[in-house]
């Protein structure tokens, strides 16, 4: 019997390791910390064997195929190990794909991936389709496949679920930017993190879709090395294009084969210039799917705002404060920083992943009043943007109740506070949920 061996004992890992024992495989799973207690619930239930705190050798090494976790960088010891020994591992999508037959919708990108995959979902579930909600976001795909039957998904992809995909193919591919982030898992480079998220498109066919930000130097430019053999389907706010989506005359128009679809602008749910972006390539989808014009229209007009992402959360005393705890990099800060048409109090750091706050100098300058640095070392942030706000509109905290209590400081009426923090949450919080449910937590106890 084919041994299966799943590294990793949370959301994709667990998805995997049930549906390689729905698939009659010897599966084992194996987590090198420990595993939260509904994950235990859940392999128990399954009667899947599993070891935590630690990786046995004779119990991974003796693997026929591996399912890796996303989390897990390939210099770990135990990956590290298995390639030596040639042994092959895979993504628990690309192990998901091989048993699913359904349609693909697939999203992937530096910014913007979560809103587009939510959005989209809502579209086809507002058209009366039958579509599951996974990835990297929602359920474990995996999981899905072996306990539930959709005719489509629509999947968050991230580009370490990517690195370990060789057959997988969406019917839609999605690019939705490409911009600086995780290069400490990509040797530092750009170019290796873009060719990761290219690899979406590797096995798209004719009759499938890609669909890309036209606008976005690095996507262009790594589309001018490769050949992909699917229809093309640009979004820009540049320039007017034959197919894909484009604004003319404050209005999204969406040119799919025959057929010109026009959105006024003024009715989107979703502010902000980045969220065109976002709902252009959203209805592209829709488009290509068979979606009526009206479900379209109405669902970009209907939509809510996910939570962590630019999320209004309360107004005390005329302050607004809003949660973005999903902007761990500079360029989703940038935008949240861009949309913001009164002064802000922002509430930035965490755990740095190599940024250059350059490129916020200007944006900083034109829109921030104050910054609350909410992470263990914030020498950057001060270096940065010091000069630009004055040393006594900086101060540093190290949790969400101290932070909003220091911004409420700053706030004045018309203001907002905006936790939009550039960086990863790993240094004071669990993740971002965490962070961003304990900053609402802190605003509600103002």
């Amino acid at each position: 019997m084919t041994r299966i061996v799943v590294l990793g004992g949370a959301e994709s890992g667990v998805g995997a390791a049930v549906l390689a024992k729905v698939k009659g495989f010897e599966v084992f799973l194996s987590d090198n910390g420990q595993i939260k207690e509904e994950y235990l619930q859940l392999l128990r239930q399954w009667d899947i064997p599993f070891e935590q705190g630690g990786h046995t050798p004779a119990l991974v090494l003796n693997a026929d195929e591996v399912v890796k976790s996303p989390g897990i960088p390939d210099t770990a010891p135990m990956v590290k190990a298995l390639r030596e020994q040639g042994t092959h591992i895979i993504s628990e999508i690309e192990f998901a794909a091989r048993y699913d037959s359904a349609k693909k919708i697939c999203i992937t990108g530096s910014n913007g991936k979560t809103t587009t995959t939510s959005l989209i979902h809502y579209l086809l579930c507002e058209a009366g389709l039958d579509a599951g909600l996974g990835g990297n976001i929602g359920k474990s795909y995996a999981l899905q496949v072996a306990t539930e039957k959709h005719d489509y998904y629509v999947l968050e992809i991230s580009s370490f679920q990517l690195d370990d995909a060789y057959d997988f193919r969406p019917d839609i591919a999605i690019i939705t930017n490409i911009t600086p982030d995780h290069l400490d898992r990509y040797d530092h480079k750009l170019e290796n993190y873009a060719r990761a998220k290219f690899r979406i498109a590797r096995n798209l066919r004719p009759e499938d879709c890609f669909i890309f930000d036209s606008d976005d130097a690095i996507t262009i430019e790594q589309l001018g090395q490769i050949v992909i053999k699917a229809k093309m389907l640009p979004f820009t706010q540049e320039k007017e294009v034959a197919q894909g989506a484009f604004v003319r005359d404050g209005n999204i128009v969406i040119r799919y084969e025959d057929d010109e679809t026009e959105i006024c602008l003024k009715e989107l749910a979703l502010g902000g210039k980045h969220n065109i972006y976002n709902s252009m390539a959203a209805a592209l989808a829709a488009k290509a799917t068979g979606i009526s014009d009206e479900v379209i229209r109405k669902s970009l007009r209907t939509f809510s705002p996910i939570e962590h992402r630019l999320e209004p959360v309360l107004s005390i005393g005329d302050v607004l404060y809003i949660n973005d705890s999903k902007a761990t990099n500079i360029d989703a800060a940038w935008y949240a920083l861009e949309c913001q048409t009164r002064p802000v109090v922002w509430i930035v750091g965490g755990k740095d992943k190599g940024n250059d706050y350059g490129v916020l100098e200007e944006v900083v300058r034109q829109k921030v009043k104050a910054i609350v640095c909410l992470g263990v070392d914030n020498a950057k942030i001060h270096a940065a943007f010091e000069d630009i706000v004055g040393s006594a509109r900086i101060v540093d905290t190290l949790s969400a109740e101290e932070a909003v209590r220091a911004s409420a400081r700053f706030a004045e009426p018309g203001d907002v506070v905006l936790l939009s923090p550039c960086c990863a949450s790993f240094d004071l919080f669990k993740n971002y949920e965490d962070r961003g449910r304990l900053f609402k937590e802190a605003v509600r106890h103002l």
